[in-house]
């Protein structure tokens, strides 16, 4: 079991120095985060190497809506357009929100697409009234191109997740641009 997690680590790492310029590779990544999960809740059994994504053996509950009071993420705007931006150049926006709800909001965690882009976020509880923010940023060397990205927002919400998207168009070194996601 040991050898099998060091070895779904170093396949996962490896897979994530490959960029997110391929989205195939962005695919993989996501099928080896998905197994490495599933093996470390015990849900599946182990493999050597992954050829295929792993089907769980029991099916997981939907989530309920939790009782009492609860905060309420409300963004100012969930998308933003960072417009064309020159290769190599890194670019960022803060996505502010306030808590609407009725009890502290706690930001669990902010979760980038692809590893070109950096998050940070409010990492204090946020009183009912109280205002945080979750900020973008996004490097873009080595992504010519139009590029849409995402930020799941995981918080004590419901739903647990509020996803912030942003486009840049970044205009290649020899001014040619080709599609990337």
């Amino acid at each position: 079991m040991k050898y099998t997690k060091l070895s779904l680590t170093l396949i996962l790492a490896a897979a994530l120095t490959i960029g997110c310029k391929d989205r195939e590779a962005e695919k993989k990544i996501a099928e080896l985060e998905s197994r490495l999960a599933q093996i470390e809740s015990g849900k599946t059994r182990p493999a050597v190497a992954p050829a295929a994504p792993a089907t769980p053996i029991e099916a997981q509950p939907a989530e309920q809506k939790p009782e009492g009071p609860l905060p309420v993420l409300e963004f100012e705007k969930l998308e933003h357009d960072f417009g064309t931006v020159a290769e190599g150049q890194k670019v960022s926006y803060t996505y502010k929100f306030k808590n609407t709800g009725q009890a502290p909001l706690i930001i669990q965690g902010a979760q980038p697409s692809c590893g070109c882009t950096a998050p940070d976020w409010t990492r204090t509880p946020i009183p009912v009234g109280g205002t945080g923010f979750v900020k973008a940023e996004f490097d873009s060397k080595g992504k010519p191109g139009a590029n849409v990205k995402t930020i799941t927002v995981t918080a004590n919400t419901w739903p647990k997740t509020t996803t912030l998207r942003f486009k840049a168009s970044v205009t290649g070194l020899g001014g040619a641009n080709g599609p990337t996601n």
